[in-house]
């Protein structure tokens, strides 16, 4: 079973990754991402919600020497807390922590709470990593996100989706399949449930 230690040593890491039990991502979700990253050597990364994944994201861009990743943050609190861990692990250069406060969008008639993109840079997007916003907020708390960014989306690119054996998840992947039916989709059965969608 991967575990965040075995996941240092495997990245080349010099310190422990700073995780909490509660927010971070679980370490076979952090594998998936970072194999996926090694091996294919994406340009352009967005995540939504930064944190330990920021980190991870940020070193396999060390490791390939290219690569950058943007994180959309809503909370102050741990977007500078990403930035400072971003400077201790001297990997500030890999990514930047946008500030995206979460804001009122309608989507289908529907209302979400959803990052503010403003700030984030015109890029054509190779890998999109889905982390939040928080699934408490609303029904389909993530679900903005492909609606959102899909014309930023490079031609062949991939998604992952994280804790996608919950419930509102498995719903909203089915919706986006529906709305782009070009994306082929494959679901990991890891600890929190991991969701791929490839074009």
């Amino acid at each position: 079973m991967m575990s965040y230690q075995l996941l240092e040593r495997s990245l080349g890491f010099e310190r422990t990754l700073p995780v909490t039990e509660t927010w971070s991502a679980a370490p076979d979700f952090l594998k998936l991402i970072s194999d996926y990253c090694l091996e294919n050597k994406p340009k352009v990364i967005v995540e939504c919600s930064s944190g330990t994944s920021s980190l991870v994201i940020s070193q396999c861009c060390r490791i390939n020497r290219s690569g950058h990743v943007y994180s959309l943050e809503n909370g102050e609190e741990f977007l500078n807390k990403t930035r400072s861990q971003l400077s201790d692990f001297s990997l500030s250069g890999y990514c930047d922590v946008i500030p995206a406060p979460l804001r009122e969008i309608v989507l289908e008639d529907k209302g979400f709470q959803w990052y503010d993109i403003t700030r984030l840079p015109e890029k054509t997007i190779d890998m999109l990593v889905i982390d939040g916003p928080p699934g408490f907020l609303q029904k389909h708390s993530r679900y903005p996100a492909l609606p959102m960014l899909s014309d930023r989306l490079a031609e062949h690119c991939i998604v992952f989706l994280d804790d996608a054996a919950r419930d509102d998840e498995l719903e909203l992947v089915k919706i986006w399949l529906k709305i782009h039916p070009e994306f082929s989709y494959e679901f990991i059965d890891n600890e929190r449930g991991c969701s791929i969608l490839r074009r």
